[in-house]
């Protein structure tokens, strides 16, 4: 059986639970729905956010199952979205060099683009991880 390959960190993952309450560690390991409602709500009142700090092992596990690890990595990523994402630098990093573009002139889209990769970065990188190593693999002959 293949060992799956770790996609997210967990000492990343507590690192940003520091910052939990504002649901920065559900983002991180691909929960934005829960990471949003932290968001509005400072950690379920900061008693999810205490939870949590239980929780992260879980979450981790199941970020490395959902999703797949390849060439771009997820944690430089998000560190890349966090504090350079209104200049797009994180969508250059996964090759995506026009979007990346149009975020640097127009400041993440405003913030609108921002906030969406929030919620998709995860999977865009699985999709763009995917179609690597699709890519990349050897041709099987069909006989």
């Amino acid at each position: 059986m293949e060992e799956q390959q770790p996609t997210h960190s967990i000492v990343i993952g507590y690192i940003i639970w520091v910052f939990g309450f504002l649901g920065a560690h559900r983002f991180y390991y691909g929960k934005p729905i829960s990471g949003t409602i932290y968001f509005f709500t400072l950690g379920l009142f900061f008693i999810g956010w205490l939870v949590d700090l239980f929780l992260i092992p879980k979450m981790e596990r199941e970020a490395d199952i959902r999703f797949q690890a390849g060439p771009i990595d997820y944690t430089v990523a998000w560190l890349l979205l966090v504090f350079l994402g209104l200049f797009g630098i994180h969508r250059m990093y996964m090759g995506k060099w026009f979007t990346g573009i149009i975020y640097l002139l127009t400041f993440g889209i405003f913030g609108l683009g921002y906030i969406y990769d929030m919620w998709t970065i995860n999977d865009q990188i699985t999709v763009l991880n995917h179609e690597k190593s699709q890519g990349s693999g050897t041709i099987v002959s069909p006989n």
